[in-house]
């Protein structure tokens, strides 16, 4: 199964059975952690440019260091895809003025 994520497709993966998808605000499928509702793009932003490790990601959000692990393999997995959909948000964002 695909899913159209930016302008790629992300494939669902077995391996990273911590993960799921929904439907984001401009109808394309959004990779989040299961049962939480977190965008991998909220979690790798966490990691990437606030600079926290996974334990201070786990803490911060109430998750378990196991889930935060999951969803940055995912990210680097899906590095460029999940960076777009970053940068066209804050596009977005100066935009409007958000």
């Amino acid at each position: 199964m695909s899913f159209v994520f930016a302008k790629s497709k992300i494939q669902n993966s077995y391996e990273f059975t911590e993960l799921t998808y929904r439907r984001g605000a401009g109808g394309l499928a959004v990779p989040i952690l299961d049962g939480t509702g977190l965008r991998m793009q909220t979690l790798a932003i966490a990691a990437q440019q606030w600079g926290l490790s996974p334990g201070q990601i786990a803490a911060q959000y109430n998750l378990t260091e196991t889930q935060v692990n999951a969803a940055l393999a995912f990210y680097a997995t899906h590095q460029q895809e999940i960076d777009e959909a970053i940068a066209s948000e804050v596009a977005l964002e100066s935009a409007y003025n958000v």
